[in-house]
């Protein structure tokens, strides 16, 4: 009798003992919804956003957790885009559809619609029992929610998300936004290692739109979120993409730390050649024998937006390489060569990812 069948088994008992040896994770940059991408969707009353995602979901179902950035509101009618975002809830519907499972609501337009699109915002993640954290209904609310510590294939990640600012706007009637704060950040990235965090990923909202170095802010940050022990720091928020780092951590030499500066955008309808498209960040965990998790190995791959048509066509994030429609295949080409330009010259550790 073979005794191939031992093999799962003993797999499956391994994995109960040691935890399982690799997690895949996929980060992208600010999915953002602009009027003519609303325009695009809108179908009668309702909005419809069939299509949008397609193409790009196979990159995202390459992940056992997928990581996106919400930056809009999804609050109640009248929906609207820059300056004030306002989304409806079939954005998000779209959004978990192509794989995403986390959605990150600390940045400057998390505000746009005051404290009730807050409120309406979690409430409409939470009625599709989609994972969420950077802005909270209440004090208590934050108290229940952090540390937010998931589970992905046997790894215990710790996630964060802290934003510079609301665009001038205050948070009121008690719903709480995460700001960066240095002490606050200390403070909860040790509640999450005592809570029982193996590694902690802090997605945070920064740097100065449209550049595509970081400044030198976003470097002492960073190097303020290393020298406590951070694994995983994913940035946004310029709309466009900075360069990427893996490499041993320079004060805990025996773990590495990756960092992304930012990924630019994931969608949106912002019209200069490095704002139409962004990154995709994919990155590998690993327990070795000495069962210690570590960021193994990050890739990227570039997206780009092709815009819609209202009544026609939905706006389309696809693979920056895959463009063939006349009108963009240029601007998707300057795209790429303007982020590659980029990426070959700053980057450390953090090639182009190849399937």
């Amino acid at each position: 009798m073979s005794a191939a069948w031992l093999i799962p088994l003993f797999t499956s008992l391994a994995s109960l003992v040691f935890g399982n040896s690799e997690a895949d994770l996929v980060f992208v940059g600010d999915a953002m919804q602009h009027q003519g991408q609303l325009d695009a969707a809108r179908s009668g009353k309702d909005y419809d956003y069939t299509g949008c995602f397609d193409a790009i979901e196979p990159l995202i179902s390459l992940a056992d957790y997928a990581v996106v950035n919400l930056e809009t509101p999804v609050s109640s009618p009248p929906y609207s885009g820059y300056p004030c975002f306002n989304a409806p809830p079939a954005f998000i519907d779209a959004l978990a559809d192509a794989g995403f499972d986390l959605f990150l609501t600390a940045n400057n337009h998390t505000l746009d619609r005051g404290a009730r699109g807050l409120r309406k915002t979690i409430e409409e993640l939470e009625a599709r029992k989609l994972a969420h954290t950077g802005t909270y209904a209440s004090d208590s609310a934050r108290a229940k929610s952090l540390p937010k510590i998931l589970d992905i294939n046997g790894f215990k990640i710790g996630f964060l998300n802290y934003t510079y600012g609301t665009n001038g706007i205050s948070p009121r009637d008690g719903v709480v936004v995460d700001y960066i704060d240095r002490p606050a950040i200390r403070a909860d990235v040790e509640a999450a290692r005592k809570t029982g965090a193996e590694l902690i990923c802090v997605c945070i909202h920064w740097g100065d739109e449209y550049k595509l170095l970081p400044n030198t802010s976003q470097r002492h940050l960073a190097d303020f979120l290393e020298a406590i022990g951070v694994d995983m720091i994913i940035g946004g928020h310029p709309h466009v993409i900075q360069p990427m780092e893996l490499r041993p951590n320079k004060y805990y030499p025996e773990k590495n730390v990756l960092l992304v500066y930012s990924l630019g955008n994931f969608v949106s309808n912002m019209k200069t050649a490095d704002t139409r498209g962004g990154a995709l960040a994919h990155v590998k965990l690993f327990r070795g024998d000495d069962k210690k998790p570590v960021v193994q190995s990050a890739g990227y791959r570039l997206v780009f937006t092709i815009p819609g048509v209202p009544g026609r066509s939905n706006y389309r994030v696809v693979e920056a390489d895959s463009v063939k429609d006349a009108a963009w295949k240029p601007r998707a080409a300057e795209f790429c060569r303007r982020a590659r330009s980029i990426f070959d010259k700053h980057n450390i550790g953090v090639p182009e990812f190849k399937q």
